[in-house]
């Protein structure tokens, strides 16, 4: 048993732990009952779900998650390469214009923090720099100045 914040337990159970329990009846109170010896104290029924970590259920995770998964890591990875749209670069200049030059500058560092893009020059536009953004950053450059 591990304590999950002050909310409840996390309970682990090993390798020839679980036969013959009815996993659809094994309840959290249950699980506490299992592991203390004492009744449990909550007045509600949360489920467990029971996890196999089989080597053929880990593979048909994996399998699973880069099924559904694998497009978007695709598209962001594509993103993180390709320049920002005419669209973003738009938006980007009117957002600069009402956002001020020193919010702007603080929110372009962040949004090319991490990437080979440099931050603005002392002396360059803010439309000249915002061409320079790939969409990845263009978007959350466009994220952090929208949402004040």
């Amino acid at each position: 048993m591990l304590p999950r914040g002050k909310t409840g337990y996390y309970g682990l159970v090993g390798p020839g732990l679980t036969e013959g329990v009815d996993e659809s009846a094994l309840t959290t109170n249950a699980l506490w009952e299992a592991v203390t010896g004492q009744p449990g104290t909550q007045n509600w029924y949360e489920t467990v779900r029971v996890i196999c970590r089989s080597e053929e259920a880990e593979a048909a995770r994996k399998a699973e998650n880069d099924r559904v998964y694998g497009p978007r890591r695709e598209r962001a990875a594509k993103a993180k390469r390709e320049p920002a749209t005419p669209a973003q670069l738009k938006y980007l200049t009117s957002l600069a214009a009402s956002a001020g030059i020193e919010r702007f500058d603080a929110e372009f560092v962040n949004a090319v923090k991490g990437t080979d893009i440099k931050p603005r020059g002392p002396r360059e536009r803010t439309a000249t720099a915002a061409k320079r953004l790939t969409k990845a950053a263009a978007r959350k450059l466009i994220s952090a100045l929208a949402n004040p």
